[in-house]
């Protein structure tokens, strides 16, 4: 069985992936296999910076994935990028509901955002969060569509869309791997205001200490 089937969107030539189906057996094969690693948080130089483009689509690339997984359960996410888990790659994972509640489970390797027309730009200005600045949260305004663009763990070209939080997910998740934290978003004073959130709470989960 391939990891992904794809589906064609009757409005549309384009074809997606289909990452809703057997998501639940899907997330917990990689959990399984995967072993946690702590998270980084902001401050660490390597989330800090435009991480490599993966180029070996092998084992190393399945078990990183399989952390990556398995990282994200034990911090509760519903996304994340691997220098998050300190590895300087360009994939990410995710485990996030749609705004119906159906739940989406896939990965992608060197994501790039659809820049969308205009007549899609509906912005949602819902509360954000993230694993490497825990427990801060504050507005953030996203387009709620997003389309990006990858490969799949075999290296294969990969569509992956989203509405409402799940696209508010990818667009966070690939802004990881291009340096940029949501904080990074946000005016001066609601930057502030997240970080003193930060230190003022204790994380949930373990993480990396900055040097």
């Amino acid at each position: 069985m391939t990891q992904h089937a794809q589906v064609e969107d009757p409005s549309s030539e384009e074809v997606y992936v289909d990452d809703v189906t057997d998501a639940e057996a899907r997330e917990a094969a990689f959990r399984e296999r995967g072993t946690v690693r702590p998270i980084t948080v902001v401050g660490n130089p390597v989330l800090h910076r435009e991480c490599r483009d993966v180029t070996d689509f092998g084992d190393e690339l399945a078990t990183l994935v399989d952390d990556m997984f398995a990282s994200q359960r034990a911090a509760e996410g519903v996304g994340l990028a691997a220098n998050q888990i300190g590895v300087d790659l360009k994939v990410f994972v995710y485990d996030c509901p749609d705004d119906d509640g159906v739940r989406h489970v896939g990965a992608v390797c060197n994501p790039v955002l659809d820049e969308l027309p205009a007549e899609l730009r509906r912005l949602d200005d819902s509360n954000e969060g993230c694993l490497s600045v825990p427990g801060a949260y504050a507005e953030l305004p996203r387009p709620d569509y997003a389309v990006v663009r990858g490969q799949d763990m075999r290296g294969e070209p990969v569509v992956v869309r989203g509405t409402g939080y799940l696209a508010r997910c990818l667009q966070h998740e690939t802004d990881h791997l291009y340096g940029r934290l949501y904080i990074d978003r946000l005016s001066k004073r609601d930057r502030k205001d997240a970080l003193k959130q930060m230190a003022e709470r204790t994380p949930r989960y373990e993480t990396v200490p900055n040097d």
